[in-house]
């Protein structure tokens, strides 16, 4: 076993995880995934709370665990997850805000890169602004999962923001630039998965949005993000 195993946020012993590992930003979504999408699902962490499980779907082994909200919390379990437990891919399945009229409560996006107002790219030796992006091959096995499915992805731009109550009104000139939406994660996840050369996607589902105020309820993004779900289940 390594010696880096358990680590610090992850108790789980070597070989807990699948080679693919879902992540929502909620554990009670991760404990929702567990319960009603996957078989024999046994918890392998539940250090700070941050639930993890592993079970099968449709005989597939997957794994899914919450990642926290914002990059520094998701840049430590993709960290761990990449280098210690030897996952190979990571799906984030999370909520963002719509950024243009064009898309609305419940549209599921694709993050192909993360414009991002984080430092988190510094610690790479990159002096500069920075886009990650996600894996082509996950992308594309989305977007075909998505329409076997019936369902329709959009594919584009995320803004990976630190501040959810932001003044700096850096949305206003990105959504110039054809962003999507915004959330707080995807960039440290594609940068993480970029340096272990690993395979990361962010899918989001649209559950607000900056252009015409509407939003979804907690309890509703909690549960109700099926679709993005499935899809991401289906590529695992």
């Amino acid at each position: 076993m390594s010696s880096s195993i358990p680590t610090p946020h992850i108790n789980a012993p070597e070989g807990a995880f699948a080679e693919t590992v879902l992540m929502p930003g909620d554990p009670l979504r991760s404990k929702f995934i567990a319960e009603n999408f996957l078989e024999n699902a046994e918890l392998v962490n539940n250090v700070r709370g941050v639930q993890g499980y592993t079970g099968f779907y449709q005989g597939k082994r997957v794994s899914v665990m919450a990642s926290g909200m914002g990059m520094p919390s998701i840049g430590i379990y993709s960290y761990e997850l990449f280098n210690f437990y030897d996952v190979k891919n990571i799906v984030r399945i999370g909520s963002a805000g719509a950024m243009t009229e064009k898309l609305h409560l419940m549209d599921i996006v694709a993050g192909m890169s993360a414009y991002t107002d984080s430092n988190f790219g510094s610690q790479f030796g990159v002096r500069g602004n920075l886009a990650p992006c996600c894996s082509y091959e996950l992308l594309s096995k989305a977007v075909d999962a998505a329409h076997s499915m019936g369902k329709n992805i959009v594919c584009g731009p995320l803004y990976s923001s630190d501040t959810f109550y932001d003044e700096s009104k850096n949305s206003t000139a990105l959504r110039k630039l054809g962003v999507l939406a915004v959330e707080m994660e995807s960039a440290a996840l594609y940068l993480n998965a970029a340096r272990a050369d690993k395979n990361a996607l962010c899918l989001c589902t649209i559950s607000d949005s900056i252009v015409t105020g509407e939003s979804l309820p907690a309890e509703e993004r909690q549960i109700s993000f099926r679709d993005m779900m499935k899809i991401a289940l289906e590529i695992a």
